[in-house]
């Protein structure tokens, strides 16, 4: 489970949710061996303005054999623990409904979609586009407000572009108004490609914000490996006064095109750590150039 860091200038983020300063938290059906969801719902029911991004594609082998059992996988896709088949992916949005306790989903985002057909980009865009009019049809019978995707390498990768991904919803939707809301993805002091792009007007994160689209950068300390990578030098050139972990947050939520920051605090004081980081001026593009040129030289 992620929370959301309340990156300042997000239009449409709503207001934080008590103490921590969260809107939003994402989660996956995949999560916390399976039980991420159901652990989450008391929270969200006690918090009904906490905004929740969940997900389609993972699944644990429980969750696999409950799928074959209702005839929405067979054994051979269940064995693969991914899918974008559009039974299932319509079957696991009823079930992250009731897990949830939401009878309306705010995101759902298809999982690493580019696990379903590696090296086949007309395949896999079929299947993303299928997958895309199943919650098309789950926005109209208003059981999701938006839809998108959580990947890892397929933007690096170019298995897809945002441009393809609109498309693609706009074929999905039927040539109406399409409802692709959001774009997760790896962003990081070590996966700074996306940032160095932004800088230069180019790259997935200036085409989502042009299309409108919520990008929530994930893995922002890189699985807790950066803040031991970053020294105290580095931190003072970021920002002078600011721990490591800040210092690389502040840089992630800097980030032209980034709308959400999304954080695993392993306490309360780690997150409160965070929070206060984001709360300061963010970095001019200037300063995030500097620090992007010091980190890509040899």
């Amino acid at each position: 489970m992620l929370w959301d860091l309340p990156v300042p200038g997000d239009p449409g983020g709503g207001r934080p949710c008590g103490a921590s300063g969260a809107r939003w938290i994402d989660t996956a059906p995949n999560y916390a061996t399976g039980r991420a969801q159901e652990l989450l719902a008391p929270a969200l029911a006690a918090r009904p303005s906490l905004r929740i991004a969940t997900k389609a594609g993972y699944f644990t082998a429980a969750t696999g054999a409950d799928a074959v059992n209702a005839g929405v996988l067979t054994e051979d896709q269940a064995v693969c623990g991914h899918s974008l088949a559009t039974e299932y992916v319509r079957w696991q949005i009823r079930r992250n409904r009731a897990q949830l306790g939401r009878e309306r989903l705010d995101l759902v985002l298809l999982h690493n979609p580019e696990r379903a057909h590696p090296g086949d980009r007309p395949a896999l865009h079929r299947a993303i586009r299928d997958a895309f009019a199943v919650l098309e049809e789950a926005v109209a019978a208003g059981h999701v407000s938006g839809y998108g995707i959580a990947t890892w390498a397929g933007l690096e990768e170019e298995a897809f572009t945002v441009e393809e991904l609109l498309a693609l919803a706009g074929e999905a939707a039927g040539g109406q108004q399409h409802h692709l809301a959001a774009l997760q993805m790896p962003v990081s002091l070590v996966m700074m490609t996306p940032i160095v792009q932004a800088l230069d007007g180019r790259g997935p994160l200036p085409a989502a914000a042009d299309a409108g689209l919520r990008v929530m950068a994930s893995a922002p300390l890189h699985g807790g490996e950066l803040p031991a990578m970053v020294d105290h030098e580095l931190a003072d050139l970021i920002r002078p006064g600011l721990t490591p972990a800040q210092a690389c947050v502040l840089s992630i939520a800097s980030c032209p095109g980034v709308t959400n920051v999304l954080l695993a605090a392993s306490g309360a004081p780690h997150w409160r750590e965070a929070a206060d980081a984001v709360a300061q001026p963010a970095l001019t593009a200037a300063k995030l150039r500097g620090i992007t040129g010091v980190l890509a030289s040899p």
